[in-house]
């Protein structure tokens, strides 16, 4: 099922409202709706959509401080890469690169929006795109036809508009080379780097870095948005009572952990809330500069940035009435999540985290760090895959997870199996139940986190069905139905709510 967010729906006395039309997750980006929300700089509308402004040549955020320009000079667009396409440049001011992404449920077209998420995730980076049109089974013409019926624009603009706002965060923000920016942000070469950024925005790099004083050595630092109202205390509360030994740890209303791309590029990064803004502050080591794209889409789907409050609230309702904030944490790392969900089945959430910290002791690389409680990254599927039951099992595992943690392992290190937001979902869900070892419930749990799906429901939990007052798994699935298609977020409250009353 799906829902229609309009902007053109307004109540009697003039305040915006999210409406539930057709049952499709599609914007409608009515001009006249467009830009009184832009006159408003209504932060519910921040990424949704951007304006070209005709009498600057510069594309902006709905929430831009800037002066609001003349209604006959703008033209609203769905996203960051169709106003480049026209023509437009990004505004330095309100930076579209730092807006909230668009959750997943809201692109029209299965085979397009797992095509963009892959182009997010790098699929073109070191690839062909006839090679990965025929990876999702289609052909490169059918695959660039389907993208462009639905964001205007061909994969590989999508690709280079990417690129583009990479580079100009890693300039803004950093005091990375403009050689490494180059490497970092996806161009084979400085020469054809300079060549694009100066077509496309007419500036050059180095002119671009002078318009704000960067940060410090060490580390580096960057802000991405979301949209309110968040509940970071909750999240937070999540993520620390699951954290794993020497990999994450919560102080101080702030998430450390470590991450690890490749031997060299290891490091920290560290994500709290910027106050008097609808932001997270993400602070890196600065070993981890060449893999900065990565940790900026891996952190925006670990806390549910993209999430839309106001629809889920209103198709929540009652349920989410006490936090409308409420986020579903997402994965760092697809594997990851999809280890410590096998690992957690029938036991506790500690003990699910005792094991997990074994498992990092034995298996996870080793990561120097300034904070005594990080110290080695989560073992990735490769590792896994070349380990025995045996080895497994001398951790505390018993021998049925053992084998389904390798078995999943293997799966992801030939690429059988992709944990990543896009990915088809019923496909994946189907793909892990057969492996002996994992059921409906380890399968919605993975579905839900490790591919960010908003609809996953695990409704056999025995969480769940205790707050709906059931043991019927099958009574609790169709109590869900009201919640569709944010069941994600339903089982979220409905875990919040148990916990709280006791």
């Amino acid at each position: 099922m799906e829902v229609t967010t309009s902007l053109a729906h307004v109540s009697e006395n003039g305040e915006f409202r999210f409406a539930d039309l057709n049952h499709t997750l599609a914007m409608t980006l009515e001009p006249e709706a467009c830009y009184r929300a832009l006159s408003a700089k209504d932060s519910r509308f921040d990424g949704l959509f951007f304006v070209g402004v005709e009498s600057t040549g510069i594309y902006c955020r709905c929430v831009c401080t800037a002066r609001t320009p003349k209604r006959q000079n703008c033209t609203f667009f769905a996203n960051a890469a169709a106003a480049e396409h026209a023509g437009f440049r990004p505004c330095l001011l309100c930076r579209p690169e730092a807006a909230p992404g668009r959750s997943r449920v809201d692109a029209v077209g299965r085979l397009a929006t797992v095509a963009v998420r892959r182009i997010e995730d790098g699929a073109l980076t070191d690839t062909s795109l006839a090679a990965f049109a025929e990876e999702l089974g289609v052909t490169d013409r059918h695959l660039r036809r389907a993208v462009l019926s639905h964001y205007g624009v061909t994969p590989h603009e999508l690709l280079q508009t990417q690129r583009l706002l990479v580079a100009k965060r890693l300039l803004t923000d950093t005091r990375m080379p403009i050689g490494e920016v180059a490497t970092a942000s996806g161009f084979a070469s400085l020469r054809r780097f300079n060549a694009v950024f100066r077509q496309r925005y007419r500036l050059s790099p180095s002119g671009i870095r002078k318009t704000k004083k960067p940060a410090g050595a060490d580390s580096i630092i960057f802000e991405t948005g979301y949209r309110a109202p968040y509940d970071w205390h909750s999240i937070l509360d999540f993520l620390a009572s699951r954290a794993v030994p020497q990999v994450e740890f919560v102080r101080d209303g702030k998430y450390l952990r470590t991450a690890a791309f490749s031997e060299r590029v290891r490091g920290w990064i560290a994500v709290s809330p910027v106050q008097g803004k609808n932001a997270l502050r993400v602070e890196a080591s600065a070993d981890l500069a060449p893999a900065i794209p990565q940790i900026l889409r891996r952190v925006r789907r670990l806390f549910d940035t993209a999430s839309e409050p106001e629809i889920i609230a209103e198709v929540l309702g009652d349920l989410a009435q006490d936090r409308p904030g409420l986020r579903v944490p997402g994965a760092f790392d697809g594997f990851e999540a999809a280890t410590r969900a096998i690992l957690g089945q029938q036991i506790t959430v500690s003990g699910a985290r005792t094991l997990a910290g074994r498992l990092v002791a034995q298996f996870g690389p080793s990561i120097e760090t300034p904070y005594p409680a990080l110290g080695r990254g989560f073992p990735g599927a490769e590792e896994i895959a070349k380990a025995s039951v045996d080895d497994i099992g001398s951790l505390g595992v018993v021998g049925k997870r053992a084998k389904a943690l390798i078995a999943v392992a293997q799966a992801v290190a030939t690429k059988e199996l992709r944990l990543l937001p896009g990915s088809d979902v019923q496909e994946t869900t189907d793909r892990l139940c057969r492996i002996e070892g994992i059921g409906p419930w380890t399968a919605q749990y993975i579905a839900m986190r490790a591919l960010s799906y908003p609809d996953a429901f695990p409704h056999s939990d025995l969480g769940i069905l205790k707050a709906l007052g059931t043991r019927d798994p099958k009574e609790a699935f169709a109590n869900a139905e009201r919640w569709r298609p944010w069941r994600a977020y339903a089982a979220l409250h409905l875990w919040r709510g148990l916990s709280a009353a006791h």
